[in-house]
């Protein structure tokens, strides 16, 4: 099993995009890459603790490998706009690839760069170490099973 962490705005939809893609084992909704220990939903909101609304998704890479987690992840983000997803404005929803292994770092890399050519604007999507990640709040875990009509801003559909 790997595990990548992925920021893309408000965190229910990628937390409930990618619990329905084949492969992916576990998500987990919560708050990456900030300074202050264990932040609230309300601290994080005022983009004050430099957190990230960030999914990390555990997947099997037999069934579905990184470069194919990355692509379907660019398939529902706007990795052009820095601190804006959707209607979500602030720091807190920046979009970010946050590795555990540097393993990774290779493959991430080339597959922002084979990106580049897809967008007339820069990529501004950060690729950083995951230095820390903090359990979202029950009530935001599976946010979007327990409230289908909830807000998203991206296509949970989208392959």
């Amino acid at each position: 099993m790997k595990e990548i962490a992925l920021a893309g705005g408000c965190f229910w939809g990628v937390d409930e995009y990618f619990s329905r893609k084949k492969g992916v084992i576990s998500t987990k909704a919560g708050y990456a890459n900030g300074i202050k220990e264990n932040p609230t939903y309300n601290e994080v909101c005022t983009g004050r603790t430099g957190h990230a609304e960030t999914v990390l998704v555990k997947y099997d890479e037999a069934v579905i490998g990184l470069t194919d987690v990355l692509e379907k992840f660019f398939k529902v983000i706007d990795p052009t706009i820095l601190n804006r997803q959707g209607n979500d404005r602030g720091t807190q929803y920046r979009t970010g690839i946050y590795y555990l292994d540097e393993a990774d770092i290779p493959v991430i890399e080339g597959f922002i760069e084979s990106k580049r050519k897809e967008y007339s604007d820069p990529i501004v999507t950060e690729v950083l170490p995951l230095k820390n990640f903090f359990d979202a709040e029950e009530y935001h875990q599976d946010y979007l099973k327990k409230n289908p009509r909830g807000y998203c801003h991206i296509d949970l559909n989208a392959d």
